[in-house]
């Protein structure tokens, strides 16, 4: 389905009745890259109606030109959220830039919020404190027979580069990589205007709802450590850095993130 918003369409796929959980993926992918880790967690639970969205200049949401900022990608998952939720409550799902975006939505309509889950979240932090970057396996034939573009993005993404890997990337993320709107992706946009005019969360010290925050610890792209601040924002959270887990934590390490997940969500759903 498409939503017509201020600047472009959202493109977005809805799954199952019940309470509105809204998910946003990872920049440069898609939609089909957060379905593939969690809707086999709710093959076990019911009660939650699953919304994702390709995000602004991603899968098939379009922007037209006079989109040049995050605060303009905002806006436009802001008119999507007014035109489908109107006034009902909703909780969030962000993975990476996907959860910038979240903690944008969150702080601009914070009444509608119930609760976040942020995965590997990318954060409003001028200079990240990032872990030397490491690899923990490494196919080296597997990478040589990949065409050049795959090669580079898997290698970026993955700690584990090996078999397994290779086809949850191929299944999840290449698609969406396909799609993506590369003129807008790898525009100044990104050095320029990449944070929010707002930080979110500035204007409270702290938030009542349930928070999940799953990082990382060799997560060189995102970090970790720049993420504590967040347990004193939200007294009620839980946080979980995963040793021997990358950026690509739900592929990775996907077992132990689909059982935090459904944890956080069984418990923050009563």
């Amino acid at each position: 389905m498409d939503c017509k918003v201020r600047k472009g369409s959202i493109h977005y796929e809805v799954i199952g009745d019940g309470f509105p959980l809204l998910i946003l993926h990872a920049m440069g992918t898609d939609h089909l890259s957060m379905i593939g880790w969690l809707e086999p967690v709710f093959k076990k639970i019911e009660g939650f109606q699953r919304v994702y969205i390709d995000l602004p200049a991603h899968g098939r949401s379009t922007i037209d030109d006079s989109v040049k900022s995050t605060d303009d990608l905002l806006g436009n998952l802001l008119d999507f959220i007014d035109d489908t939720f109107e006034e009902q409550e909703f909780s969030l799902i962000g993975a990476s830039f996907g959860g910038y975006l979240a903690q944008g939505i969150f702080h601009n309509r914070r009444s509608h919020v119930k609760g976040i889950c942020l995965l590997a979240p990318a954060l409003h932090v001028k200079e990240r404190n990032l872990p030397e970057r490491i690899v923990l396996e490494k196919d080296e034939e597997l990478l040589s027979s990949l065409d050049p573009d795959i090669r580079a993005a898997f290698e970026t993404l993955f700690i584990y580069q090996n078999e397994k890997s290779l086809a949850a990337f191929m299944k999840e993320i290449q698609p969406g990589r396909l799609l993506a709107n590369r003129q807008f992706l790898g525009s100044d946009w990104k050095t320029k205007r990449y944070y929010l005019a707002d930080e979110p969360f500035h204007d409270v010290q702290t938030l009542s709802n349930p928070a999940l925050l799953i990082l990382g610890k060799q997560d060189y792209i995102c970090g970790y450590k720049d993420h504590f601040p967040l347990l004193d924002k939200f007294p009620n959270s839980t946080m979980a850095v995963l040793d021997r887990a990358g950026h690509m934590l739900h592929v990775e390490k996907r077992e132990l993130v689909q059982g935090l997940f459904e944890d956080w969500l069984t418990s923050s759903s009563h």
